[in-house]
């Protein structure tokens, strides 16, 4: 049985964005990979409220550290593609796989170099000239979109 892609997100700050993004993996039957520590506590009513009822269905493990997830992954054979409004490669113009991870940084930091150096794809989403980044909520909501589209990933 092949293995589903994956979100992953690296020590997360926001509990409204997380809560959004395991409502999202939910609805799409992503799983969710959470590279702690986080800047919050899971108990957090913001994550809560987020996630609204879909929280408790979204598929989600935790990690206690990079190395952690990165050695599961590795071990699964995965592609890493990191989401970076610094990376070269446009979201249009990337191939995905149905195994692959997208990695997305946290809001204020990205990932360091050292994570960085170890994706196999680093991915932007095309912006309009002047602009920084998009809510990392509504990055992960177009990269999963388009990765899914392109694997004929969508449930039914």
């Amino acid at each position: 049985m092949a293995l589903p892609m994956r979100i992953a997100l690296y020590q997360p700050e926001i509990a409204g964005n997380v809560g959004a993004i395991l409502r999202l993996a939910a609805c799409l039957a992503v799983p969710v990979d959470i590279i702690m520590p986080t800047g919050f506590a899971f108990s957090d009513a913001r994550l809560k409220r987020a996630a609204m009822d879909y929280g408790a269905a979204a598929d989600v493990t935790r990690h206690a550290n990079f190395e952690a997830f990165d050695a599961r992954r590795r071990a699964e054979g995965r592609r890493l593609l990191l989401m970076s409004a610094h990376a070269s490669q446009r979201l249009p113009d990337v191939r995905f796989a149905p195994d692959d991870v997208l990695l997305m940084g946290s809001e204020s930091a990205g990932v360091p170099d050292s994570v960085r150096d170890l994706a196999d794809i680093r991915v932007r989403i095309p912006m309009a000239p002047g602009f920084r980044s998009l809510n990392i909520a509504v990055s992960t909501g177009i990269a999963v979109a388009e990765a899914l589209r392109q694997t004929k990933g969508f449930p039914a």
